[in-house]
């Protein structure tokens, strides 16, 4: 089992910046993609952001493209998501996960383990 804990979420204006951290413990050697998906009232959850356990390869969501940040620090088995140019409509509940595949960081039945999630919302 791998366990997640987010944390970082808040309250912040448009054009505000806040990071989001997910601490991960437990069999974190099966681990291949660490990721964050979004989920808005009355929406379906989505993919924003993932890298691979090394940092070697990182992707992203169109929509938080130029604005979102994903990072790992290995040494304290961290990722973060550092969000920038913040809109009211990436006010959601952001969920970290991880996954052990290999195949694709984008679909979330690809991630075996999920965090709790951390509220975000962008006043306009």
């Amino acid at each position: 089992q791998v366990q997640l804990v987010e944390s970082g979420g808040g309250l912040v204006q448009a054009g505000g910046s806040l990071r989001l951290s997910c601490a991960a413990s437990g069999r974190t050697f099966s681990v291949h993609i660490t990721g964050w998906f979004r989920q808005a009232p009355g929406k379906e959850r989505e993919f924003v952001a993932a890298t691979t356990w090394s940092g070697s390869r990182l992707y992203y969501a169109d929509s938080v493209k130029g604005r979102f940040t994903i990072s790992r620090d290995n040494f304290k088995n961290t990722m973060y998501l550092q969000m920038n140019s913040l809109k009211p409509e990436d006010t959601a509940v952001y969920y970290c996960a991880a996954s052990p595949s290999f195949d694709t960081a984008v679909a979330d039945t690809a991630y075996d383990y999920w965090g709790q999630g951390t509220q975000v919302t962008v006043s306009s």
